[in-house]
C-alpha cells in the first residue's frame, strides 16, 4: 500500500472523530487492524474510516463490541463492511434492539411509581415491596426479571404496590 493512501493514527482519530486511545484498543480487539512502518509507527488504510464509522454507529445503537467483533471477523480478508453487510446484520440485530427498546420503555414508565414516594427505599417501601416479600423469590429485580420470564405479564407471586 502507498504511504500516501494510509493514515496515520493522529489522522485516522482526527478524521472519525474518535480518541487515539480508543482506536489502539479497537485495534488490540481485533476490530481495526494497521501495519507498523520500519520505525514502529502505525499506518491505517482508507478504508479503516468506513470500519471505524461502522463500528462507532453500532456501538450507539447498543451493540455490545464482542457482537461488533464477531461481525466483522466474518468479513472476507478483513474488508470494510458493505451497504449489503449493514443491512444483513442490522436486520439479525433488530431483535435484541427490539427487546431493549421495550425494557427500557418499561423502566421509564414504571421507574417514577417505584419511587415515586421519595423514600428511594425499594426493599422496604411498604407501597411497592411490603415486608420485602421479593426477598423470598431470589435476589436481583424480581419483578423485572419475572416480567421478562412472563413475557411481560404479571406473575402469581408478585406483589402489586
Amino acid at each position: 500500500m502507498q504511504a500516501g493512501m494510509e493514515l496515520t493514527v493522529g489522522q485516522l482519530a482526527e478524521r472519525s472523530g474518535v480518541a487515539v486511545s480508543a482506536l489502539r484498543f479497537y485495534e488490540a480487539e481485533g476490530l481495526i487492524h494497521s501495519r507498523r512502518t520500519s520505525g514502529n509507527q502505525r499506518r491505517y488504510a482508507r478504508e479503516t474510516l468506513r470500519r471505524v464509522a461502522f463500528i462507532r454507529v453500532s456501538q450507539r445503537v447498543g451493540i455490545p463490541l464482542s457482537v461488533i467483533r464477531d461481525a466483522l471477523a466474518k468479513l472476507p480478508d478483513r474488508r470494510t463492511p458493505t451497504t449489503e453487510d449493514w443491512e444483513r446484520l442490522s436486520k439479525a440485530w433488530r431483535a435484541e434492539l427490539d427487546e431493549r427498546i421495550v425494557t427500557l420503555q418499561r423502566l421509564r414508565d414504571e421507574l417514577t411509581e417505584c419511587i415515586g414516594c421519595g423514600c428511594l427505599s425499594l426493599d422496604h417501601c411498604r407501597l411497592a415491596n411490603p415486608y420485602d416479600v421479593l426477598a423470598k423469590e431470589g435476589s436481583g429485580p424480581r419483578r423485572w426479571l419475572c416480567a421478562k420470564a412472563c413475557d411481560g405479564g404479571t406473575c402469581a407471586s408478585s406483589v402489586e404496590g
